[in-house]
């Protein structure tokens, strides 16, 4: 009975101000149609045929109004005649008074008089015209502010279109701008998704459920002293699961549960944010206990001070201020959670990350090999998937992949599958799908000349064979010439997931990079541009080995790197003129070693890489399989193998 009331009430109309606009639309209209009339109506007619009225004896009176128009009353006699048998007035009302026969404007009032007075004299008439003048107060009333209710009617218009569009709503309407624009969800709201369905993610989960325990069972805590968490900022890159997560808190806790974005508190109008800040915390204190949850926080929470161009009264650092005085201020509640998300917590002002408001820091990182297969068992369930599939094989593919890219990586391959014509999704298409992320679609089309295949094929060759003969180097998977995406060939590892890395470690895999080229160099005695993404990829490497990690003899254990991000955009260097030089020189030294050493390394194996070069050209695609014919086993097959078992 409750929802067939709640049903019929929500059918309800609601009031619309059109209605409003309608009816003073309606009074104009009624004011321009029978002004100066009384409702009344007469037969139009004209100048000349009046005055013949005039000359025949038929005109008993006449009324000159206003200057301009003239109003015809004929005589008993001339009413029956049949030239006036359709000149009878006629009425909307009913009137007491007499009703003009005939009506017409005239120009000038002195050439009309005239020429009246002339006839009069003329036929000895008694006629003497009369002169009235009307107004009509409403109409000219309305007529005077007409200017000004088209103009607040247009400012009104675009304030709803800006502040929220047409659609109606509290969101739409000028007078609730400053209302907050959070989603809420309740027990009349559900929401389906629940801790089961996020995958991986162990540590966050649990401190997550810890709040969500807490706001159902407060007395299990409360009993010994501890008192409930009033934020919990949950960090990672981005695709993590960060939002996904505060949904299933929203699924779990079945408390009210505000959802907005911090770009909602942003407005162009000054102060819109603090009070869209004041009435959310307004609601959520109303519904206590309950959760509010600000999706990509660095948008208001960014330090303050850091905009000199904005000025001392900044709207984003006003909406901040707010924030932080309803989440920690004087006279703060209790039982309301903020649950935050943000991949730029190193941006984010340090009064709201200190304890009190957020109290917690959750980390959400790059999931593992085991949470990646929890993940990809979750996105595999909808999929008509084969059943040898192996979840194992899939999670050790997509190392560093989010949780966004395996769903991505899931999808992509039931397309790919579709594609071809398949019943089920199987092995290749994830394959497929992955190199399809990764680098790119296939161009097959693309036109490209023998001789910059050649080059093409020896560039990706010199890259798997350098690979092959280092220790640290990242383990081939898969080598093609086929262009993908804006590349004209690529080459796929399987790297090794390192909690920490060594210094032979990186400058193993620069010398892996720069194999394509010393590769050019070697057999063509020639370079080309084909080398630009491995010489970006080593010269970071090599900044970051000297700059960041300390891992130069020179510059010794020194770091430059400001993990709070409030020098990112600096005009000055922390180090000094001739630092900087010193640190040019060593990222160069490191470079060009690494590229002799790889040079070396083709040298030595000049024949290897020309076979492999040639296979690559004849098959356009090669695998782990071809290289151990032409190299033998690779030495290091032991640590390779820990680490795909991993």
């Amino acid at each position: 009975m409750a929802n067939e009331k709640k049903n019929i009430k929500d059918k309800k109309p609601k009031f619309s101000p059109y209605w409003i606009y309608g009816i003073i639309i309606t009074i104009f209209l009624g004011t321009s149609l029978f002004s100066n009339s009384g409702f009344q109506e007469g037969k139009e007619t004209n100048p000349t045929q009046f005055f013949q009225f005039v000359e025949d004896g038929d005109v008993d009176k006449v009324e000159i109004v206003n200057k301009r128009v003239a109003k015809v009353y004929l005589t008993k006699d001339a009413v029956s005649k049949e030239i006036h048998k359709n000149s009878k007035p006629t009425t909307l009302i009913p009137t007491a008074t007499r009703l003009p026969n005939y009506k017409f404007e005239f120009g000038e009032l002195e050439i009309f008089q005239k020429e009246l007075n002339d006839i009069i004299k003329e036929n000895n008439l008694d006629l003497e015209p009369i002169y009235i003048t009307e107004e009509n107060f409403l109409g000219d009333f309305l007529l005077g502010i007409l200017p000004f209710v088209l103009l607040i009617g247009v400012w009104i218009f675009i304030m709803r279109r800006m502040s929220g569009g047409a659609g109606g709503g509290a969101g739409g309407q000028i007078f609730n701008i400053g209302k907050s624009k959070a989603k809420l969800f309740d027990q009349n709201t559900e929401v389906k998704t629940t801790f089961k369905d996020v995958a991986g993610l162990e540590g966050a989960k649990e401190e997550v459920q810890e709040i969500v325990d807490f706001l159902k069972f407060p007395e299990k805590y409360t009993t010994l002293g501890g008192k409930i968490p009033k934020g919990a900022l949950l960090v990672g890159p981005p695709g993590t699961g960060k939002t996904l997560l505060a949904r299933a808190v929203a699924g779990e806790a079945k408390v009210p549960f505000f959802s907005l974005s911090g770009s909602d508190f942003v407005e162009m109008f000054v102060g819109v944010g603090a009070s869209r800040v004041r009435d959310l915390f307004k609601q959520a204190k109303e519904k206590s206990p309950s959760i509010i949850f600000i999706d990509e926080i660095d948008a208001i929470g960014r330090a303050r001070g850091k905009n000199a161009m904005s000025g001392s009264n900044d709207e984003r650092e006003n909406t901040l201020n707010q924030l932080l005085t309803e989440m920690d201020g004087f006279g703060t509640n209790a039982n309301v959670i903020v649950l935050a998300a943000t991949n730029r917590a190193d941006i984010l002002d340090k009064a709201l990350m200190r304890a009190g408001r957020f109290d917690r820091q959750i980390f959400v990182d790059l999931p593992d090999v085991r949470e990646r297969k929890e993940i990809f068992e979750v996105h595999l369930r909808p999929l008509k998937k084969a059943k040898d599939l192996d979840t194992d094989f899939l999670s050790k593919q997509t190392p560093g992949f989010s949780g966004a890219d395996i769903a991505n990586v899931c999808n992509e391959a039931a397309l790919i599958a579709a594609r071809n014509g398949k019943k089920e999704v199987d092995k290749q298409d994830f394959l497929d799908a992955v190199d399809r992320i990764i680098g790119g679609l296939e161009k097959k089309n693309k036109i490209i000349t023998p001789s910059e295949k050649k080059a093409v094929a020896f560039h990706e060759a010199g890259h798997a064979t350098v690979s092959w003969m280092l220790e640290h180097a990242a383990p081939l998977v898969k080598v093609t010439i086929v262009p993908r995406g804006r590349s004209l060939g690529a080459a796929w590892y399987l790297p090794e997931e390192r909690l920490i890395v060594r210094p032979e470690q990186m400058l193993d895999e620069m010398c892996a990079a720069l194999g394509g080229r010393a590769a050019e160099q070697v057999i063509f005695n020639k370079i080309s541009t084909g080398a630009l993404s491995d010489l970006e990829k080593v010269t970071k490497q090599a900044r970051a080995m000297v700059t960041i990690y300390g891992l130069s003899d020179k510059i010794g254990n020194l770091t430059y790197y400001d993990s709070s991000g409030q020098n990112e955009f600096g005009f000055n260097k922390p180090y000094s003129e001739q630092t900087a030089e010193l640190i040019d020189r060593e990222i160069s030294d490191i470079i060009e070693k690494q590229y002799e050493r790889a040079v070396k390394l083709l040298e030595d194996n000049k024949d290897k890489l020309t076979e492999l070069a040639e296979v690559l050209l004849e098959k356009e695609v090669i695998f782990k399989d071809n290289l151990e014919k032409i190299f033998g086993k690779r030495a290091f097959e032991k640590e390779e193998r820990e680490i795909l078992d991993k």
